[in-house]
């Protein structure tokens, strides 16, 4: 069974794969602060079988070291840290190369594999970040935003007298009450962001890309964002496997350890 873990700012999902099947998929809070046995304990009950190989994506640099100690304590692994420095066949057009999430860079590359290119991959999760890569596989760059439960959560904590909504799409555009206003808002105002981002992405591009929309978001504002053509809510695990298998699979993993 191979591993994938992708630890986000928000959320850290695991992907458990026997070949190319996604037999299991789980989130956790992303555990700041807590050291391998806690994480462990945390996602023991979610995992059985044993475990041949862990690859990880990580935007929380300070949580690492406990990721680490997770696979080399419980299943003898040294797991594989993805990040800038990788061949993802993709020649990469970003200054610096090293200041390049890897969770970007991996979207980009699995909507590659998925879907051909070009393509547009829009993440919707704490941030939101819409990427390009051309026809001649060049990976461009793209937006970072700041995502819809942000802007929610921010409009909460800087006002005295408007509440935290959950966020939804509502019936409609005008709101009848202080909770559907903000909705309204911050739902469609959201849609608007992201249409209006395509449109001006590919004019540049000067070619019609696939667009590819993923992340805890992604089914949410898709509903009324067209342009979106695809939803794929494991675009990044399918990634993290594709490149484990590509690059790793002939590499020496140690010894297997059941979980």
């Amino acid at each position: 069974m191979l591993l994938v873990i992708d630890i986000g700012n928000t959320n850290a999902t695991f992907g458990v794969f026997d070949k190319e099947n996604l037999i299991n998929r789980f989130s956790i809070e992303t555990p700041h602060g807590q050291n391998a046995v806690e994480i462990h304990n945390l996602i023991k009950e979610n995992l059985s079988g044993d475990v041949s190989g862990v690859i990880i994506s990580s935007v929380v640099t300070e949580v690492n070291d406990s990721f680490q100690e997770l696979a080399e304590k419980f299943f003898n692994l040294k797991p594989v840290f993805v990040d800038h420095t990788f061949d993802f066949g993709l020649e990469i057009k970003y200054n610096p190369r090293s200041a390049l999430g890897a969770d970007r860079i991996v979207d980009a590359f699995a909507a590659v594999e998925k879907y051909g290119k070009p393509c547009i991959i829009c993440d919707f999760g704490t941030a939101t970040t819409i990427d390009a890569v051309n026809s001649r596989g060049e990976y461009l760059g793209g937006i970072i935003v700041a995502g819809m439960n942000v802007l929610a959560d921010s409009l909460f904590q800087k006002t005295s007298k408007l509440p935290k909504v959950k966020i939804e799409k509502p019936d409609k555009v005008i709101g009848d009450s202080t909770v559907s206003c903000i909705q309204s808002g911050i739902y469609f105002g959201y849609a608007g962001l992201v249409e209006k981002l395509l449109q001006k992405m590919i004019k540049e591009l000067g070619e019609k890309p696939k667009i590819i929309a993923t992340g805890g978001l992604a089914s949410t504002i898709a509903e009324s964002v067209e342009m979106i053509e695809t939803v794929d809510k494991n675009l990044m695990l399918e990634g993290l496997r594709l490149i484990y298998e590509k690059v790793f699979q002939h590499k020496d993993t140690k010894t297997t350890k059941k979980i």
